[in-house]
């Protein structure tokens, strides 16, 4: 059996949640809403799954749509919160774990899905980020991601614009700053994975086919690599056939570049699952 880096890419998101965890992901985010889907059905089947555009609770979709704004995705949910009833628990603390993506994601884990150049000019304006910001502040852990990481304009030095605070801003830390959420905790980006152990990126694992000088020339901060950096573990069976099942229609796939899709690998199947 063969598998894709797009599928691998869901694994590996999938595998930041943790059991029992409160799991929340924004609007159009297909890659994430994929990975918490393929958490609850493999090593993390007691998690709170709500969806990001429909914040019904613990759904049961017969596969994830193209739009996250979709009415299957309420379908089997065991109920679907107000908007406000959401942002409550977030600020809270009832909300363990959000993902976060964007147009540029510096070192510190910040975000831009605002605009990318000069705000009074942009070269490039994006779609906001919502009540992100809200809730980057308060939920304890994020689990970024980026597929657009060879690009070289994913993974940059500084944010041109910072809509959901990572660790530190130019304005301080999070602490100096009176957030009480802790920040990101993982980014997985098609090259590899990287934890954030005292607030700043490193690369803990990468992509078989995928050198750390590939990465370094992609990333445009200091890339920082783990003293035991290993290859990233392979899906299991169970895994990939729980991301095939949920996402039968392959809407993971729309974040890719068509190059990074003919990645191919060979499934070994003394792999169990990794998480």
């Amino acid at each position: 059996m063969k598998f894709t880096v797009d599928e691998w890419f869901v694994v590996l998101l999938a595998r930041t949640i943790r059991p029992a965890e409160t799991v929340f992901h924004g609007f159009g985010s297909p890659c994430a809403q994929v990975a918490m889907h393929v958490a609850r059905r493999t090593h993390a089947r007691d998690i709170t799954l709500i969806e990001g555009a429909m914040y019904a609770v613990n759904p049961d979709p017969p596969f994830i749509p193209p739009t996250s704004n979709d009415a299957s995705l309420k379908r089997g949910a065991a109920y679907s919160m107000r908007f406000e009833e959401f942002f409550d628990a977030a600020i809270r603390g009832d909300v363990d774990r959000m993902f976060l993506s964007g147009g540029q994601i510096d070192g510190y884990g910040n975000t831009n899905v605002t605009a990318v150049g000069p705000l009074e000019r942009p070269k490039v304006k994006l779609g906001g980020g919502g009540g992100g910001c809200n809730l980057a502040a308060t939920i304890p852990h994020l689990s970024l991601w980026s597929s657009r990481h060879r690009s070289g304009r994913a993974l940059v030095e500084s944010c041109d614009f910072i809509t959901d605070m990572g660790h530190r801003t130019p304005s301080g830390d999070r602490a100096e700053l009176g957030f009480t959420g802790g920040g990101p905790q993982w980014m997985v980006t098609e090259l590899g994975v990287f934890d954030f152990p005292d607030g700043h990126a490193r690369l803990t694992h990468h992509f078989p086919d995928v050198t750390v000088e590939e990465i370094r020339a992609a990333t445009g901060f200091e890339l920082r690599v783990a003293g035991d950096l290993r290859t990233v573990q392979p899906p299991s069976g169970a895994e990939l056939s729980a991301l095939r099942a949920v996402d039968s229609l392959g809407v993971r796939r729309g974040e890719f570049a068509p190059k990074e899709l003919d990645r191919v690998f060979d499934h070994d199947p003394a792999v169990g699952c990794a998480c």
